[in-house]
C-alpha cells in the first residue's frame, strides 16, 4: 500500500528540506501527539550543543580520555574502553570546550547508528567528545537532564534523529538539527520518576563493572601477571623451519613478546590447555527459514567493555548470508574480525527459541565454571595477544576458526575458577537488571507522549 503526503510549498522548513521521508506521516502524526500537550524545542532547553573534536591519543596510560562513537552503545555509555588522551591536548583550551560533565547527553552523528544516545553518568573519569559526538547539557533549571536523556534513547527521539540526519552514503545530524526537536514536557513527579529510574540503573552498571574487574583482578593474580607489563621487542630473530611451520613470513607473527605470557604463566606452575582440548567448537550450521522470524546475533551486537550480547528479530529471508549458526544458550562466542576488540560474550540463556549467529563468531560449548574462565581470560590483555598473533588483514583483520581453538587456556583451581564465575554470573545479572530499568522509563516516556502522564505513571508503579 502506497503512503504518501501532500506538503504546502510554505511549509517545506524554509525550503531548506526538499526530501520525501522528512514530510512522511509518521512523523506528522508523532509531532502532533507531542504539541497537543505541553511541549517545547529541545533549543530552549539546552545551555550547551556541541560536536567534540579529533583528540590526540596517547599510546601510554593518562588521567584523560576521549569518548569516541564506538563508546556510545543501545543503553549505557562503555566507559571501560574509553581511549587515553595526551595531557597536553586535553588541557588546551579546544579540547577544554568539548569537556564531557556528569549528566551531558551524548549523541553518535554519523553512520548506521545515527542518534544513538547515552547519558555520562560517571563523575570519576575525565574525558572530552570525539569529533562523532556531539554534548548535549541540559538547563536543569527548566527540565530534569536524565528525562531528557531518556527522551532521546527512546524510539520516539530516535525517530527525530532519523529524520532530521541528512545525506546518502553516510548519513549526518549537525549540532543545530537536535534544537529542532519538539519534546514533551511532563510534571516534575514524572520526570523525576524516570530520573530515578535512570539512577538506579547507573548504580547497577556500577556494580556490574565492578563484579567484572573484580574476575579479571582474580584472574590475572591468581597467574601472577597482575603488574605486568608486555614489552614489544625491536628486533628478533626466527628460524626458515619456523616460516615454513607456520606458513607466515611477516615479522609481528613471530614477535617475541606473544609467546613470552604464555611462558610466565607456565613458570607459575599453572597447566596451559588448548581451547579445542577443554571445549567443543559447535560446527552445525543450517539454512534459515525464509518466513520464520529470529533473533540475529552479530558482531556489532555484542559489547566491548564486558560482552553483553544483544540482538535483532530478523525473518530468514532478511538475514545475511553468514547468519547460519544455531544457538540456544550458555555457548561462549569469540569474533574472529577484529577479534582483539573484544567481541566475546556468554549467549543468555533466556533468549528463547530460534537465535542463530554469524559464522564471524567461533562458537563453543563448555560447561561453568571453566566457561567464565574462558570468557575473562579471552578478553583480557594476556588472552587478546594469543588472538592478535594469527591475525590476517590490514583493514579487515581476522583469524580462522582453527587459530581460536589453539588458544591457551590456563587451568586454575577449581575454587578460583568458581568465585570467578559467580562474579561473572553476578556481574551480567546486574547489567540484565540496569538494561530492565532503561527499558521502562523509556517505555513510560513513550505511553506518556502516545497516552497520557496518569497511565505513564501506573505503568512505571505496576512494574516496580
Amino acid at each position: 500500500m502506497v503512503v504518501f503526503s501532500i506538503v504546502k510549498l510554505s511549509k517545506l522548513e524554509g525550503a531548506k528540506r526538499i526530501d520525501a521521508e522528512f514530510y512522511s506521516p509518521y512523523y506528522f502524526d508523532l509531532e502532533k501527539k507531542i504539541k497537543n500537550k505541553k511541549w517545547d524545542y529541545l533549543g530552549n532547553l539546552i545551555i550547551f550543543n556541541r560536536r567534540g573534536i579529533q583528540p590526540k591519543y596517547s599510546s601510554t596510560p593518562t588521567k584523560y580520555r576521549a569518548v569516541i562513537s564506538q563508546n556510545i552503545l543501545e543503553d549505557f555509555l562503555d566507559v571501560s574502553n574509553l581511549q587515553f588522551v595526551e595531557e597536553k591536548f586535553f588541557n588546551s583550551k579546544r579540547a577544554q570546550e568539548v569537556k564531557i560533565k556528569p549528566f551531558d547527553i551524548l549523541i553518535y552523528t554519523t553512520g548506521a547508528n545515527i542518534g544513538r544516545t547515552n547519558i555520562f553518568y560517571t563523575k570519576t573519569i575525565e574525558a572530552v567528545a570525539s569529533n562523532h559526538v556531539n554534548i548535549l547539557r541540559i538547563d536543569s533549571s527548566k527540565i530534569n537532564p536524565l528525562y531528557v536523556g531518556v527522551f532521546l534513547q527512546s524510539k520516539i527521539g530516535r525517530s527525530w534523529s532519523d529524520r532530521w540526519s541528512s545525506g546518502s552514503d553516510q548519513k549526518e545530524i549537525y549540532p543545530e538539527d537536535f534544537e529542532k526537536f519538539p519534546i514533551l514536557i511532563p510534571g516534575s513527579k514524572f520526570q523525576n520518576e524516570v530520573a530515578n529510574l535512570v539512577l538506579e540503573s547507573f548504580r547497577l552498571i556500577e556494580d556490574s563493572n565492578n563484579s567484572y574487574f573484580q574476575a579479571e583482578n582474580l584472574l590475572l593474580e591468581e597467574l601472577g601477571l597482575k603488574d605486568f607489563k608486555l614489552k614489544y621487542k625491536k628486533t628478533y630473530t626466527s628460524s626458515l623451519c619456523d616460516t615454513f611451520s607456520a606458513h607466515r613470513i611477516d615479522a609481528e607473527y613471530f614477535q617475541p613478546a606473544y609467546e613470552e605470557v604464555v611462558e610466565k604463566i607456565r613458570e607459575r606452575g599453572i597447566e596451559l590447555k588448548l581451547l579445542k582440548e577443554i571445549a567443543e567448537r559447535i560446527k552445525i550450521k543450517i539454512n534459515p527459514q525464509k518466513d520464520k522470524v529470529y533473533r540475529y546475533i552479530e558482531i556489532s551486537d555484542v559489547s566491548i567493555d564486558i560482552g553483553d550480547i544483544g540482538y535483532t528479530e530478523r525473518l530468514g529471508k532478511d538475514l545475511p548470508p553468514n547468519a547460519r549458526i544455531p544457538v540456544k544458550g550458555g555457548e561462549l562466542i569469540i569474533s574472529k574480525v577484529r577479534p582483539t576488540r573484544g567481541a566475546i560474550g556468554i549467549i543468555p540463556s533466556d533468549l528463547g527459541d530460534n537465535v542463530i549467529c554469524s559464522s564471524a563468531f567461533s562458537v563453543f560449548s563448555v560447561s561453568s565454571p571453566l566457561r567464565e574462565v574462558i570468557y575473562i581470560f579471552s578478553r583480557s590483555t594476556l588472552g587478546k595477544l594469543q588472538l592478535e598473533k594469527p591475525t590476517k588483514g590490514t583493514s579487515y583483520p581476522t583469524i580462522e576458526d582453527e587459530d581460536v581453538e589453539n588458544l591457551k587456556i590456563p587451568l586454575l583451581p577449581l575454587e578460583t575458577q568458581q568465585k570467578i564465575a559467580e562474579l561473572i554470573q553476578k556481574s551480567h545479572e546486574a547489567r540484565k537488571k540496569a538494561k530492565e530499568l532503561l527499558e521502562r522509563a523509556k517505555r513510560a516516556v513513550e505511553i506518556a507522549i502516545e497516552k497520557d502522564e496518569k497511565e505513564a505513571l501506573d505503568y512505571i508503579s505496576k512494574t516496580t
